[in-house]
């Protein structure tokens, strides 16, 4: 059987996948990641966090597909394969986050403003282990995910 992990701490792929941020107690400002080098306020540097759920669905605020391998931590893949990285605007949030487009999904259908929504990748296969990440996938008219 296949042990499938998150590959950070801050999403979490089952039942349905999220992404954890953190959210001023006073200033309501959200961060993403939630860690230290994310920032903080700079109004309010001494506020307390509390972690919270982000939004699954957002707007394509913008994206790119680069045609050069990613840098460590990602893994080396061999044939390369260009992969395409979509800006996402939580609005509820006020946030942009990044991350991978969904597998199967042809980056020439993208459009700024397009609606998608969290699913979930695989970021690397060693042996009976895979490391999943959060990716972003259209969502269709039906209101569902889909290329």
């Amino acid at each position: 059987m296949t042990e499938r992990v998150p590959a950070v701490e801050w999403f979490r792929p089952t039942p349905e996948p999220v992404l954890l941020g953190r959210r001023g107690r006073r200033t309501g400002t959200y961060f993403f990641p939630p860690t230290d080098a994310a920032g903080r306020n700079p109004a309010a540097p001494d506020e307390e966090l509390d972690e919270v759920v982000l939004s699954r669905r957002g707007r394509i605020w913008s994206w790119t597909t680069n045609h050069y391998p990613a840098p460590p931590p990602f893994p080396a893949r061999d044939p390369f394969r260009p992969y395409t990285v979509v800006a996402v605007e939580l609005a509820a949030e006020r946030l942009v986050v990044l991350g991978l487009l969904a597998d199967g999904v042809d980056p020439g259908t993208l459009r700024v403003g397009a609606e998608v929504e969290l699913d979930v990748g695989v970021l690397d296969r060693t042996g009976d282990r895979e490391e999943l990440v959060w990716t972003w996938r259209p969502v269709t008219a039906a209101g569902e995910g889909g290329t």
